[in-house]
């Protein structure tokens, strides 16, 4: 465990040289714009480093810490995400229990390692991570939870160590079906993205935002308004759009590594409904979806069909689009809460 320090991480591309210099954004801004988000959070909560191999750092929240009797609830934000936007659910979801929320290796505060181009070996090397961040944090057993990206990882995680895992809660996950072959299948895709996505297909996904420079602050405020509402309850400003910036032009790592698993158009390379009916039997799924989310909520309906021996239950969340923790916290976090208390 370290201290609340940053420092670059070595190995970084030739583009973080000149990024600080283009971009309005640092560690330092980063670590202002968390800080601003957190103290919208009323409970007690320590913040620190975890220390795994190589050097790197998993950046870490722990909540109601002193609660050892209750099975600890682990929140895995997604892609783009950090440990902030969970900004309107810590408060209830760890009133019984210890909760942990990290930064994912590669992502927000954490370090931002070097990922490989292989699709498996970048996901083992997010899978390993999380295995030894529990380790050194203690905890023995978990209720996971995994939002868009972090959903696929949890339900990875769960594969390569399901005695760790009490219950899985996989939140808009992303990476689970497969590309349909036939075209008709998938819904049109406007032939300005498709052009779009291959002037960028050599660049990372948040390329564009980093290219934008000094404007970048601005466009995140233009492109994404409704994350200013999500969080209106606890922020009048641009706070929230203000952390999302710095989380996301930082040096490009766990970035990479999510377009090193992808293929056109945001398909995983390694579907996860290949390998969910996998995971032990035993081990209890929830799938919560937005009822008005765009991503496909018939993910759900496959994982009962593949684990058909096993408890697997899918809910849809009214109101709520992808970011269902934000559209509808107080709905969101009961459910959540009802959950934990199925485990212990």
């Amino acid at each position: 465990m370290a201290d609340d320090t940053v420092s670059a991480d070595s190995g970084s591309w030739w583009i973080s040289s000149w990024l600080p210099t283009w971009c309005p954004t640092s560690l330092s801004l980063l670590k202002d714009a968390e800080d601003k988000m957190l103290e919208s959070i009323t409970s007690k909560f320590s913040k620190h480093y975890i220390l795994i191999s190589n050097g790197n750092r998993i950046w870490t929240l722990s909540f109601n810490g002193n609660i050892s009797s209750k099975t600890p609830l682990v929140l895995i934000h997604g892609f783009g995400g950090g440990v902030a936007l969970w900004a309107l659910n810590v408060d209830a979801l760890c009133q019984q229990r210890t909760v942990y929320v990290f930064d994912l290796l590669g992502f927000g505060r954490s370090s931002r390692p070097h990922f490989s181009s292989d699709s498996e070996e970048a996901e083992n090397q997010f899978v390993e991570s999380v295995e030894e961040w529990r380790a050194m944090v203690g905890v023995e057993t978990m209720i996971l939870l995994g939002h868009n990206l972090g959903g696929y990882l949890a339900a990875a995680y769960t594969l390569r160590y399901p005695s760790r895992v009490k219950h899985l809660i996989l939140v808009e996950p992303w990476g689970f079906p497969e590309r349909p072959n036939n075209p008709d299948q998938e819904q049109p895709i406007p032939v300005w993205i498709k052009a779009v996505g291959a002037l960028l297909s050599p660049f990372n996904p948040l390329a564009g935002l980093r290219m934008a420079g000094p404007l970048g602050p601005s466009l995140v405020q233009r492109l994404r308004p409704d994350f200013k509402r999500k969080y209106s309850t606890l922020f009048e400003d641009n706070t929230v759009t203000e952390y999302i910036y710095h989380c996301n032009v930082q040096t490009p790592s766990g970035e990479t590594a999510f377009k090193n698993m992808t293929i056109p158009y945001g398909w995983a390379k390694r579907p996860m409904l290949h390998r969910v009916g996998l995971i032990q039997e035993d081990i209890p799924i929830t799938v919560i979806y937005g009822a008005r989310s765009c991503i496909d909520g018939n993910s759900g309906n496959a994982i009962k069909q593949l684990r058909p021996n096993s408890h697997v239950e899918t809910v849809a969340i009214r109101g709520a689009g992808h970011y269902v923790y934000a559209d509808q916290p107080e709905d969101f976090n009961q459910k959540v809460i009802e959950i934990c208390n199925s485990v212990e």
